[in-house]
Formats: structure tokens, sequence, C-alpha cells
């Protein structure tokens, strides 16, 4: 696991000149947070097929994508953004968007947003109550927080201002305070810490993914 910033960046650097070691080195650090996004947008049951189809055009696009950790894990999250988006469209169903980005962009963002319960955000157990928030405000948390992406970052993947990224996470962090306040399962607690969650089923794996772009390589 990759330990900082400049590590992943160095990382990224590697795998687009060919190091597979490089590149599974950065599958193992992005994933787990990425599979966290994607679960609030299509679910848990399609979570990871959408993660493996989102790491597969990551592989075969990485010789494209030009800068450091912070503009990687944006890019990646918007990769995996289109790919929930297309699997909502071919199920014929689309997210519960739950309020209007307009009507946060006028409200500045309070310097006390429940920071308390960052650190209980990437359990199983707090994304399923994350997916219980607006889907504004789920999408702003899990990108600010669990993926790590800077306002800047976060507001270009979602296609939105960075104040209205910044108001709807201060709201959906409020929220959620309160939902594992109520929650029995949560021990009372903001208190858990993150979790990384192996993937399975018919998950992509990270040996797969550097098959794919090492073939992918070839092909160009």
């Amino acid at each position: 696991m990759l330990g900082d910033d400049a590590e992943l960046t160095a990382a990224v650097l590697a795998a687009q000149d060919g190091d597979e070691t490089a590149f599974r080195a950065v599958y193992r650090t992005v994933h787990p947070r990425l599979l966290g996004y994607v679960r609030t947008l299509v679910g848990d049951p399609d979570a990871e097929d959408v993660a493996s189809e989102a790491w597969l055009q990551i592989a075969r696009d990485l010789d494209r994508f030009s800068g450091d950790a912070d503009r990687f894990r944006g890019w990646a999250a918007r990769i995996a953004r289109n790919r929930a988006l297309d699997h909502i469209r071919m199920r014929g169903r689309r997210p519960a968007i739950g309020g209007d980005e307009t009507e946060l962009t006028g409200k500045p963002a309070e310097s006390d947003t429940a920071g308390e319960a960052m650190e209980a955000l990437a359990t199983d157990h707090t994304l399923s109550l994350i997916a219980r928030l607006p889907q504004d405000q789920a999408e702003a948390v899990v990108l600010r927080v669990v993926v790590g992406l800077d306002a800047k970052t976060a507001a270009e993947t979602l296609g939105k201002r960075p104040g209205a990224v910044r108001t709807a996470a201060h709201r959906g962090l409020k929220r959620l305070a309160e939902l594992l306040g109520e929650d029995p399962e949560s021990n009372g607690g903001l208190d858990a810490l993150p979790l990384q969650r192996e993937p399975h089923g018919r998950a992509v794996t990270s040996a797969s993914v550097t098959h794919m772009r090492a073939r992918t390589q070839k092909d160009m």
C-alpha cells in the first residue's frame, strides 16, 4: 500500500511506463475507496462489476493521463462515475437525486461540519447510511472524504462549482452524524476505522487489470 501522494504519483508514472508492479500498487491503493464511491451510485450488488469496468478503462487509457496523485484520483473517479451512470441507464433506473445544486450555491459552508464523522465513512455499514443521503450530498461526502479529493477536483468530477460541493459535503456530514447517532449498529460511534474491502465475485483483480493493460499496450 502506498503511503502518501508522492508515492502514488511516482507509482502512476511508473505504471505509465509499463511497470506492472507499480500498476498493481496503484490499484491496491485507489480501488477500495473508488469502490465505496461506486457503491453510493449503483448499490452494493452491482458495485463490483461497475468498478471492474472502470478499472479496465483506467488501464486502457492510462497513457493519456497527466497529473499528480490527486488528479489521478479525480480522473479515476470521473471514469467510475461515467461507468456507473451508463450502468444505471442500461438498467433503466436513474439515481435518486435529492435536492438541487442551486439551493446550495448561495449558502456558505460552515467550519464545524461534523468532522468527527470522517473516520467512519469507509466502513461498509456507514456507506449504507450514506446511501440514505440525497444523491448530491452522498457523492460530495464520498468524493471529499472517502476518495480524498479536494473541493476543486471533486467539483470537476461532478460538473459543479467547488462551493456547491463543499456545502453539499457539509450538509451530508451533518446528516450522517445524525444517522450514526440514531443507529444502534454504529455502537454510538463515529470512532470506527476505515475498512478496505477486498474484491470478490466477478470483480476484476489487480492481476487481471495488469494483464488487460499489457495487452492494450501491445495493441497500440
